[in-house]
């Protein structure tokens, strides 16, 4: 439904940021992501970056009540959200005032001039209304009467009260955007006819809303023209737009196909984890055994449980949840039991920022048990590649028999990219060590030679009867032992096995260069910062930078010393005080380790990444 431009062509552009911002009740979220979805169906390339309030439900129209999602489209390859803003679409004062920093001079923004009431005004703190003050003259302002004209829009539709009336101003601004950057509305529209097939009355609102947007953005003389971004080169194949949480749940499906096991997760809900649960919970006919524990104790020892009795085992949690868990993740390692533990980080300590990111729960990840108590810790990097690396925890679970811990955070878990879509024949082999057969002198801690992993033999099946708990055990038969040298050999051994994954696990590869002045490094979810701040001053000249991007924690790959040796400066960027730096240190002492970080419930800003990078090149 794109009505014919007769007054002008569109101009070509190659990416755009825009914002959606409001109040947490004004549906952002809804806005951002169906503009999202369309660019993606249209082909552009994309990322996201929702931004939520903490409260739950904040006062209507404060300042920390304000909901945003910002997205960023293509026609080339696009690997963060953005930094700066093209389109700042403001529903409120409050959403203007926390938000203008980011839009360019010059460039458009869209506000509600009906919500620019004295009440509204005072609650954001100012002392002047910003659309007559002149603060505004740096930016090219479009004010729509948006409130009234949705309510002039429905004021033939039945059905609907006050409240739902008011609501539907999102999809007006939705409209004006889609028109401003030459999407189709069809998509929107068939979205509204699944979710609202019971209600005719909002499938009618939604639409004519939508519309009214739309047409009334053709018209106004305010907007000069439009934009189009053509849709992006990407590989051959079939993608879908996905959520890093969605990612992460469905490549536990994939593992657990492959494993041919039964997939079980015991968790507790938690922010910004609980979607995971969310998903899995779907898929019941998948054999899928979903289980919202009381506490995240409870959530962690079910899993154990069912990493007892033969299944893949799950909890998922955040930093406080994998402080509580703490206990029980030492169970698992004495047991050795494969288990995987999801830790989506979010900004600390105790309840710290729960709906912001950040990477402060690597140390907790690696160390944070008593005893010697070494695990696998690995990283997603992507929304999308959250799949892959849900799926390569559940491998190395099963075939190392040890806990996996799989980092992921809150800017990838809730935001989404295109993802290629993948069968399960494509993925790797998963091999586990259950017990198939009874041999003679069998022993539940008889070990692969090549890994050390243990026997993984399943209760109830005759003639593999065993003894299993937290307390040591004989280095061969498992029965309790206190005997000082076997601890010796026993804690030597978990902590062999964890460091022989590092034949199991590729090599790492730097991009850009192999060799040059100045390495950047990093870890975990910042991949799309670095690597576009990299590519960006590598493109103004500066060809001496390589980037070396760490998925796998514990162990480092076994080439890492290598890779780090062939440049004359190293420098960690992490978003928390130095985490990643210090176990480098620990690990590769031969080296010197600068660090850029950031701790500010945000990804890292393009900008401030270039000025460090040149300052050290």
């Amino acid at each position: 439904m794109i009505a014919n431009k007769t007054k002008l062509q569109p101009e070509v552009l190659e990416a755009v940021v825009i914002r959606f911002v409001g109040d947490s009740g004004d549906g952002m979220q809804l806005t951002g992501t169906q503009f999202s979805d369309t660019s993606a169906m249209f082909g552009n390339d994309i990322a996201t970056f929702p931004n939520y309030p903490a409260e739950i439900r904040a006062p209507q129209g404060s300042l920390y009540g304000v909901s945003g999602f910002q997205v960023h489209i293509g026609s080339v390859e696009v690997s963060t959200p953005g930094d700066s803003v093209d389109l700042l679409v403001a529903m409120n004062p409050a959403a203007l005032k926390t938000n203008l920093y980011a839009l360019k001079p010059g460039h458009t923004l869209i506000v509600d001039t009906d919500s620019f009431n004295r009440k509204n005004l005072e609650k954001a703190e100012y002392t002047t209304n910003p659309l007559e003050d002149g603060s505004l003259e740096n930016y090219r302002v479009i004010e729509v009467d948006m409130t009234s004209l949705t309510k002039t829009a429905l004021k033939e539709v039945t059905g609907l009260d006050n409240k739902a009336i008011s609501r539907s101003k999102n999809m007006f601004s939705l409209g004006m955007v889609y028109w401003m950057y030459h999407r189709s509305t069809d998509y929107t529209i068939d979205f509204f006819n699944k979710k609202f097939k019971s209600q005719p009355s909002l499938i009618e609102a939604n639409t004519k809303v939508l519309m009214a947007g739309y047409y009334f953005a053709e018209t106004l003389e305010l907007i000069p023209n439009a934009y189009t971004i053509s849709p992006a080169k990407m590989d051959p194949g079939t993608y879908r737009i996905i959520m890093g949480n969605t990612a992460t749940a469905w490549g536990f499906l994939a593992a657990a196909e492959k494993s041919g096991l039964e997939l079980f997760l015991g968790s507790y809900p938690i922010t910004p984890a609980t979607d995971i649960l969310h998903e899995l919970v779907k898929h019941k006919h998948f054999g899928v055994k979903a289980f919202q524990a009381e506490d995240e104790i409870a959530g962690i020892t079910s899993a154990i449980g069912a990493a007892y009795a033969g299944d893949l085992a799950i909890t998922t949690t955040s930093g406080p949840g994998l402080a509580l868990k703490g206990e029980a993740v030492g169970l698992a390692i004495m047991t050795e039991l494969p288990l995987v533990i999801v830790d989506v980080q979010r900004g600390g300590p105790s309840t710290g920022l729960p709906t912001k990111t950040e990477q402060s729960d690597l140390l907790q990840a690696m160390y944070g048990r008593n005893g010697e108590s070494p695990l696998i810790v690995i990283a997603a990097s992507t929304p999308a590649n959250c799949f892959n690396f849900a799926y390569e925890a559940s491998r190395l679970a099963l075939e190392h028999m040890t806990p996996v811990i799989l980092l992921t955070d809150g800017y990838i878990a809730n935001g989404s990219a295109p993802w290629k879509i993948k069968t399960v024949a494509e993925m790797p082999e998963i091999k586990t060590n259950r017990v198939k057969e009874v041999k003679e002198n069998w022993h539940p801690y008889d070990r692969d030679e090549k890994t050390l992993a243990r026997n993984w033999a399943i209760p109830g099946t005759e003639g593999l009867e065993h003894r299993i708990g937290g307390l040591e055990k004989d280095a061969v038969t498992g029965n309790i032992s206190y005997e000082p040298l076997n601890h010796e050999k026993m804690t030597a051994i978990r902590a062999e096995k964890i460091e022989r994954v590092k034949f199991n696990i590729p090599d790492i590869e730097a991009e850009f260069i192999n060799e040059g002045d100045l390495l950047v490094v990093g870890w975990g979810g910042t991949y799309g910062s670095l690597h576009s701040a990299v590519k960006n001053i590598r493109e103004e000249g500066y060809t001496n930078i390589g980037y070396l991007h760490f998925n796998y924690i514990n162990p480092m790959p076994k080439n890492t010393s290598e890779i780090l040796s062939k440049f004359k400066k190293i420098l960690v960027c992490e978003l928390n005080s130095g985490q990643f730096a210090s176990i480098l240190k620990i690990k590769h002492s031969e080296f010197e380790f600068l660090q850029f970080n950031r701790i500010q419930g945000l990804p890292f800003a393009n900008d401030d990444l270039i000025q460090k990078f040149k300052e050290l090149v």
